[in-house]
């Protein structure tokens, strides 16, 4: 939905609200007319009902509102004496309609001075458990979000199984875009494994002011702009039309920022010119081939030898092939006095390969050597032809909302012949530290600033699934930084300690 429409079908529920509620409004000793006025009506609505006022900013945040809305029917409901469980169920099933009932039908009487404070042991269990949904829910969405490492594409600065937290602010928190959805949950509520969300209706993107702008090497989390999969468990369902925030987070490394032109030389990113220097907790890796003498290379003598982790196996007579291994780790291994050669695995341009972006078979790129590429920037215009036009389609039709069409040689944007085109957004170009094992830009392009999440900034736990253990050294991380990360842990104990201190001498003081 536009912005337009939002604000019609505000005006619409105003309306609505007002139908529903001005012979209450009347009755609560308020003038008819102020059940109408937009926001007021909700101030002066948490007044008869008994309520703080700080209530109407959360019925205007996008999914805290779907909590709220049906909690201030029922209020508004017991407000006017109808407080009976009969009564709270039909206002909830109703969608609020059976304000209506109350309205027209009934002689109620306003209760001025009523008792907020539930009445039995279960209203008050449920009461806390809402608002704890609530400010749970607050949290998740605009300042702080826990994210888990499932894939090793950003090996060795994160690790499979690291729980992290994602700040929202720190790129300016986006405000949900689906407006109905469970709370907490990504696309699918889990245990249910059903979906949980509507895809319609849509708010428009709008972001809240950031502390930083993404600079290069920073780690991000985003949404995978080409996700059209549901995951049910083990079970992929493909060809789904997901929402914007709904589709699956992905976290990999900011190469290319708005306004830079990208090359990828045999491994290696370029960006305007320069290669790119990585901070150094970035441990790149690649594909490598070893030749030994003879011997069969084993997993215990890699890790003792060289520190060795990452997956590798045997493929010849003597030959291994080791999928992420570092450089440095293979100059160490290249020394030893057992191995023959050490050869980089290298995807050299010249077939044409519509696995890469921009996934058509005219270009003869790899993963490996690629581009050069302009990263575009808002504001900026570029010339269209039959060349330049398969990089920006999708951001022309399906990004920015386009229609696109080509006509007798010609490129005809909203019906409109042009060769030129002015991006609306920044885009940013994400790579996997882990380059043969990643699926980033390389295969499906830009990352449009609207679907950006927010930027990992600590570890708090992480779990060694192959050896089935903590990874003590990483927990209580920091994500960013220069040097090896220092675990924080013992000061994080000493401070809860040290609360919970405090707490019982304190209690015992009351006492």
């Amino acid at each position: 939905m536009t912005a337009t429409a939002w604000f019609v079908f505000f005006l619409v529920l105003q309306v609505v609200h007002f139908a529903g509620t001005w012979k209450l409004y009347q009755k609560a000793g308020r003038k008819a007319w102020e059940a109408l006025i937009p926001v007021y009506n909700a101030v002066i609505l948490m007044k008869i009902v008994n309520r703080p006022w700080w209530w109407v900013v959360l019925l205007f945040i996008p999914i805290i509102n779907l909590i709220m809305f049906p909690v201030v029917w029922v209020e508004t409901a017991r407000s006017f004496g109808r407080n009976s469980t009969t009564d709270t169920w039909l206002t909830i099933l109703s969608l609020g309609l059976y304000l209506y009932y109350i309205n027209y039908a009934l002689d109620v009487s306003h209760i001025p001075e009523r008792s907020t404070k539930p009445a039995t042991a279960t209203g008050e269990w449920v009461s806390s458990i809402l608002f704890a949904i609530v400010a749970a829910t607050l949290v998740h969405t605009y300042i702080m979000q826990p994210y888990v490492i499932p894939t090793s594409s950003l090996e060795k600065s994160l690790l499979v199984g690291d729980f992290l937290f994602v700040s929202k602010f720190h790129y300016g928190a986006r405000t949900p875009m689906t407006a109905v959805a469970a709370p907490m949950v990504h696309d699918t509520i889990p245990g249910l494994k059903i979906k949980s969300y509507l895809n319609k209706p849509q708010l428009p993107y709008f972001r809240f002011p950031a502390l930083q702008h993404i600079r290069r090497n920073d780690i991000v989390v985003f949404n995978w702009p080409t996700d059209t999969v549901r995951y049910f468990g083990d079970r992929r369902i493909p060809g789904v039309h997901k929402p914007i925030d709904k589709k699956s987070n992905y976290v990999k490394r900011c190469v290319g920022i708005p306004g830079d032109s990208l090359r990828i030389r045999n491994g290696y990113v370029y960006i305007n010119g320069q290669r790119l220097q990585l901070p150094d907790r970035a441990k790149t890796q690649y594909s490598y081939l070893v030749k030994t003498k003879g011997g069969e290379l084993s997993r215990s003598y890699m890790y003792e030898r060289f520190g060795v982790t990452d997956p590798f196996y045997q493929v010849g007579n003597n030959t291994y092939r080791f999928t992420a291994l570092t450089e440095e780790s293979a100059s160490r291994l290249e020394k030893n006095q057992n191995v023959v050669s050490v050869e980089r695995r290298i995807a050299s341009e010249g077939l044409p390969d519509p696995r890469i972006f921009p996934n058509t078979r005219d270009k003869k790129w790899s993963t490996d050597n690629f581009g050069p590429i302009y990263i575009p920037k808002k504001g900026k215009t570029v010339t269209l032809n039959s060349e330049s036009l398969s990089f920006y389609r999708r951001i022309i039709e399906e990004y920015e909302h386009h229609t696109l069409e080509e006509k007798g040689g010609h490129i005809l944007i909203d019906g409109q012949q042009t060769n030129a085109y002015t991006f609306q957004q920044d885009y940013f170009w994400m790579m996997g530290d882990n380059r043969h094992n990643s699926e980033d830009s390389r295969y499906w392009g830009y990352v449009p600033e609207d679907h950006i999440v927010g930027k990992p900034v600590f570890i708090w736990m992480s779990w060694d699934n192959q050896g089935g253990g903590v990874r003590w050294e990483r927990v209580f991380t920091t994500v960013g930084g220069s040097g090896e990360p220092v675990s924080y842990l013992k000061y994080v104990l000493i401070v809860v300690a040290g609360w919970i201190i405090f707490s019982f001498i304190r209690k015992k003081r009351k006492k």
